[in-house]
């Protein structure tokens, strides 16, 4: 998988390049995920985006509903292409993960709002809290979203700490889910290649 640094039509495989690519490259994909993904907690995930992370999920896609057709093509692309980050900010997926139907019911009545009380603070800067669901609302008064795509927008000195090797929490001060946990060095390298 070739990273280009953006996803076009022409920077992507074919259907049939990609089920040869994929034989051989899947694990090592999964591991790439699984290095990006920080537990918030016993129920919270943020899965941390990269230009690789999306272009394989668009593979996917494509893979799966069979897309070759240049509009499909397009609308993946386009689909997903808002969660690549872009050098001044980190994007991710928050993941609420309840495996019992209605403590999940439950949990998200009662999490209203956590997307905007998540945060990350870099060593030695003030926290900075997700700016969450840019592309559309994904909550009501009643319940949330299992599923919320958040930015963290660093600034300069941050990215710039981070580079340098600072130490960097993720953490949520929801009133019903407050957790906090220091980011793993290996995944903090991996995010630091995501900034300018």
């Amino acid at each position: 998988m070739q990273i280009t640094g953006h996803i076009t039509p022409d920077s992507l495989m074919s259907l049939e390049a990609y089920a040869k690519w994929r034989k051989d490259h899947q694990p090592q994909m999964r591991a790439h995920r699984q290095l990006r993904r920080v537990a918030l907690g016993e129920h919270v995930h943020v899965q941390f985006e990269s230009e690789t992370t999306v272009r394989y999920q668009i593979q996917e896609m494509l893979r799966i509903e069979k897309v070759f057709e240049e509009e499909g093509v397009a609308q993946e692309i386009a689909a997903y292409l808002p969660l690549v980050p872009t050098g001044t900010h980190w994007k991710g997926t928050l993941m609420l993960a309840y495996p019992d139907v209605h403590e999940r019911e439950r949990a998200l009545a009662r999490l209203v709002g956590i997307e905007d009380h998540l945060f990350v603070e870099v060593q030695g800067q003030s926290r900075v809290y997700a700016i969450a669901d840019e592309d559309l609302d994904r909550e009501s008064s009643h319940k949330t979203s299992a599923v919320h795509f958040v930015r963290f927008e660093l600034t300069p000195a941050m990215r710039a700490a981070v580079k340098a090797g600072a130490a960097v929490a993720l953490g949520c001060d929801h009133p019903c889910y407050a957790a906090q946990t220091q980011i793993a060095t290996d995944t903090l390298a991996s995010l630091a290649t995501d900034l300018h």
